[in-house]
């Protein structure tokens, strides 16, 4: 996540903002000198947590942000972190204008206003310290738990198996009844679906489509069945041992991308490839990418593969069992694309 020296917040004039995905508008603890109004797109509220951060709030079109520092006599300061999801404009508002405006009320209406913020502000002030006394995040703090991967896969799979339509030969899912599900029933945080989803669209695992509206709501996958193997596997993963979980490396990934892509050429029909190995390493040294027969010894512990065998020339050959490996996989890359965003989240800036 991006980390800018000075924020918008700091900025004094009012005005239309536009924020790239990432971008964020205001840390916490910054000076608060103006409130935002969202025109388009969607802005993240988090507060630092340890190492990471919790996730408080999607905030959407229509909505605003930053309005509770001027209504705090207490503290000018930032109470919590933004930061665009997606491509994002805001209206901002100075705190100088707003008290231009709130000086020409009725002295009543002004009355009303002040007290719903203040009352909103205590209640705010009572979650605080709720939070500061529960337990804390232990170890290494991670954005998405094993619990919420399972969880959300799960409402997944059941939400377009049961509410999907089957239209042109993929499941088609309007966000607001996944949205439905997943924060009435199972209770998911909607920063982290937002998070998920953003993730599944850019591994194509799901495909984002217009609705009605033109709005990109509707969610579109081929084969439902995809989150409930996913759903598995992590739910698998997370009963296991460290040493008997299955570790794919990126580099590792990157040999089997190479291999799929090879054999996607050949066109084979039989599940059990005699493959060469020695012709990807040599791929990737022409290509000055450091990746070797070592880096696959990871696909070779999960049985995507055999034993190797050389032969006398020196090329190394072992048999693919490719039927399982390009099962597989889908969730070989998601898994190590979240493991990618756990990262961002807990070390931002380095990734």
């Amino acid at each position: 996540m991006v980390t800018p020296t000075a924020t918008a917040g700091t900025q004094k004039k009012s005005g239309i903002k536009v924020l790239a995905p990432g971008e964020v508008l205001f840390n916490e603890g910054d000076n608060a000198v103006s409130m935002y109004i969202i025109q388009k797109g969607q802005l993240r509220l988090f507060r630092p947590k340890g190492k990471g951060f919790i996730e408080l709030a999607v905030l959407r079109s229509g909505e605003v942000i930053g309005e509770m520092s001027y209504f705090d006599p207490e503290s000018k300061k930032r109470s919590a972190s933004a930061a665009a999801i997606t491509y994002t404009e805001i209206i901002e508002i100075s705190f100088t204008a707003l008290e231009k405006t709130m000086t020409a009320l009725n002295p009543w209406f002004k009355t009303l206003i002040n007290t719903l913020a203040d009352r909103l502000r205590k209640s705010n002030e009572r979650v605080k310290a709720l939070e500061n006394n529960s337990i804390g995040f232990s170890g290494e703090f991670k954005f998405f738990q094993s619990a919420d991967i399972v969880k959300i896969l799960s409402l997944l799979y059941l939400t377009f198996r049961s509410m999907g339509e089957n239209k042109d030969g993929k499941f088609n899912l309007h966000m607001s009844k996944l949205k439905m599900y997943a924060v009435d029933i199972f209770n998911v945080n909607e920063a982290k679906l937002e998070e998920f989803l953003q993730l599944l669209i850019g591994e194509k695992i799901i495909e984002a489509g217009l609705d009605e509206d033109g709005a990109p709501k509707n969610l579109l996958i081929k084969e439902p069945e995809t989150f409930k193997i996913f759903q598995v596997f992590f739910n698998a993963q997370r009963s296991m041992k460290d040493d008997k979980k299955l570790i794919i490396s990126q580099k590792c990934e990157k040999f089997l991308t190479k291999i799929l892509e090879s054999l996607a050429e050949q066109n084979p029909t039989n599940g059990k490839i005699d493959f060469e190995l020695s012709a990807v390493t040599k791929h990737f040294k022409d290509y000055n990418i450091s990746i070797t027969l070592d880096d696959f010894q990871g696909a070779k512990n999960a049985k995507f593969c055999g034993e190797y065998r050389m032969e006398d020339d020196g090329r190394i050959f072992t048999i693919i069992n490719l039927d399982y490996l390009r099962k597989m996989f889908p969730v070989i890359r998601f898994m190590n694309a979240l493991n990618r965003l756990n990262d961002a989240k807990t070390h931002p800036g380095q990734t």
